[in-house]
């Protein structure tokens, strides 16, 4: 039996551009403030760009069980906002101060900016929904977005902690990205009023997208050039994150390495890139993490398996084999 169709990142990218611009110019009617500060800081956000990944998910999502209707628009600005507020949030939280290639927003205006501008954005993603006047849709997202708030105070709470486990950095992503992936693609189900199990196909196909798309972002962080990934080289390493493949090098270590990898991680050592890059190759964690980043791509496009065939639905499958095979 042949592989069901599985579309390109051009290809999909080509398939969404109508839908995508309608969401773009959405957004920046929404952003608008009488603050002329709140509109300099979001645009400067809004306008690098990125991959549009998780409105762009909802609108395929919806497109795939046959809505094509100015709600999906709404929602996609809605997802995008919440997104946009987390990494104003991130970025102070982590002291990053370079994002998609460029200064990060509050490397340019401080934190206090950063913080208060998020805050507006989370706002004005409660003002869009509830325009909508759909009680399931204002639930899912309020539930997505404290859970997404669990997931930032969980993460602070492993920062600098080389005892992190496998299954605690996994409850890390699933709060603070796969549930947002989640949400997105389960919300185009609904917005086409489809039944709960179509809801939960695509409810766990955005799941576990988020799962393959961010252990597939932390391999990036040892692998890809600084140039072409958008941000420095060893930020997680600088931050005292312990992502799977420091995670793995450090079980599967000699004692000796154990404990200099575990130094590294505690004090946040940015300077000792090569030496925690020489030990997740000799212990081979990157290609056991991209395995594992491999096996929720697999099951995210398993989970489509039984809905019905077309263009968006090969769009999603290739965002699913995308989420691996990036470079950036």
């Amino acid at each position: 039996m042949p592989n069901p169709a599985a579309l390109a990142l051009k290809d999909i990218q080509t398939l969404a551009a109508p839908d995508m611009a309608a969401v773009d110019a959405l957004i920046r009617k929404r952003l608008a403030s009488d603050v002329v500060l709140i509109n300099q800081v979001a645009e400067y956000i809004i306008g690098a760009g990125g991959k549009r990944l998780r409105p762009m998910l909802l609108l395929l999502a919806a497109r795939a069980v046959g809505y094509q209707g100015a709600d999906a628009h709404q929602l996609a600005a809605v997802v995008e906002f919440i997104h946009t507020s987390t990494l104003l949030h991130d970025d102070v939280v982590d002291e990053s101060d370079m994002r998609r290639g460029r200064q990060t927003a509050n490397a340019v205006w401080g934190n206090a900016t950063s913080v208060l501008v998020g805050d507006f954005l989370y706002s004005r993603s409660f003002q869009l929904m509830v325009e909508l006047q759909r009680m399931d849709v204002q639930t899912l997202l309020a539930d997505t977005t404290n859970k997404i708030a669990e997931g930032e105070v969980l993460q602070l709470l492993h920062v600098r902690n080389p005892d992190t486990t496998e299954a605690a950095y996994l409850r890390v992503i699933e709060r603070k990205t796969a549930i947002l992936f989640a949400a997105a693609t389960q919300l185009g189900a609904m917005l086409a009023d489809k039944d709960e199990a179509t809801q939960s196909a695509l409810r766990a196909y955005g799941m576990k997208l988020g799962y393959a798309f961010q252990i597939a972002d932390d391999v990036l962080d040892y692998t890809a050039d600084a140039d072409t990934l958008g941000k420095n080289l060893g930020d997680d390493l600088a931050e005292g994150k312990a992502t799977l493949p420091v995670i793995h090098a450090i079980a599967h270590s000699d004692d000796a390495t154990r404990a200099r990898l575990r130094a590294i991680v505690q004090n946040g050592e940015v300077d000792a890139l090569p030496e925690m890059i020489a030990a997740i190759h000799a212990c081979n964690s990157l290609a056991y993490s991209t395995a594992i980043a491999t096996n929720y791509a697999r099951e995210a496009e398993a989970a489509l398996q039984g809905l019905e065939e077309n263009e968006a639905l090969a769009a999603l499958r290739g965002l699913a084999q995308y989420a691996i095979s990036r470079n950036h």
